[in-house]
């Protein structure tokens, strides 16, 4: 079984490039984040004709998730018990549309677009620390019930775990940069230490091993981006897995998005 995350940055701005991708790579489930709609225009045909059932998550033209699966897709969730909201500015908190999943074949999928961060003085970072904190104590709950579940928090994360992961590192810690801070990298490794893998990295192994290329200052080209999209697995998951790829080329081109997919293969 192939599965695989994907930040497209927009759906329905990029259906075509997605249609085309799932045919070329004979993916069986895609997590997909930042579809940037609500359920009512979400491109429901698009996958249904290619094969696939699909659950989305949309409120709006901002965030978004979804899981496409052409091997089942049952016990689909929206949000994770306990998720945080959030109010900007003191305004009254509300539930985003960060988080579903869905048991794919066995598998416990759920695509996550984990809160940016902004800047580490902006009141979306505790929102950020405070979302991934309650999303590790789920996660290690579920483990708990059961130490042979299969499941994979796949998605955008908005974190580089180690320093290899950004094209330079002291850029980012000069000007004082979110996704590199000791309590953001703190908070992945909390998922890591609660026994879920990196089932990637192992395979696809840094320095210059990327996943995101802002749009800005010619980053893809001068290869300036950062890896912080990831599928982590749980240990029976990872037991599966016989091999990875982050497609590259898939950031290339007109319309693409600034985000390549991660692709991870199950024996």
């Amino acid at each position: 079984m192939k599965i695989a995350t994907w930040n497209v940055n927009s759906l329905r701005a990029r259906a075509d490039r997605v249609e085309d991708w799932l045919r070329r790579t004979d993916a069986d489930v895609l997590a997909i984040q930042e579809t940037k709609c609500k359920d009512e225009n979400f491109p429901w045909e698009l996958f249904e004709n290619n094969g696939y059932e699909v659950a989305h998550f949309g409120f709006s033209q901002w965030n978004g998730v979804a899981i496409a699966s052409r091997v089942g897709l049952t016990d689909v969730e929206r949000t994770f018990s306990g998720q945080p909201e959030f109010g900007k500015g003191g305004k009254d908190p509300v539930q985003e549309a960060r988080a579903i999943a869905a048991t794919c074949n066995g598998v416990r999928i759920w695509s996550l677009y984990v809160p940016n961060g902004r800047a580490l003085d902006d009141e979306h970072m505790p929102y950020k620390l405070q979302w991934l904190e309650t999303l590790k104590n789920q996660a290690t709950g579920w483990l708990a019930e059961d130490p042979n579940a299969q499941i994979a928090l796949m998605g955008d994360f908005n974190i580089a775990p180690q320093d290899e992961d950004v094209w330079d590192i002291e850029l980012f810690r000069t000007q004082g940069l979110t996704h590199v801070s000791e309590p953001e990298r703190a908070a992945f490794s909390a998922f890591e230490a609660g026994g879920f893998t990196d089932v990637v990295r192992p395979l696809h192994p840094g320095p210059g091993v990327y996943t995101y290329w802002d749009y800005t200052q010619l980053r893809f080209p001068k290869k300036e981006g950062m890896r912080i999209d990831f599928v982590l697995a749980s240990p029976a998951l990872a037991a599966r897995v016989t091999g990875a790829e982050i497609d590259r080329e898939e950031r290339k081109g007109k319309g693409a998005s600034d985000h390549a997919p991660v692709i991870v293969e199950l024996g």
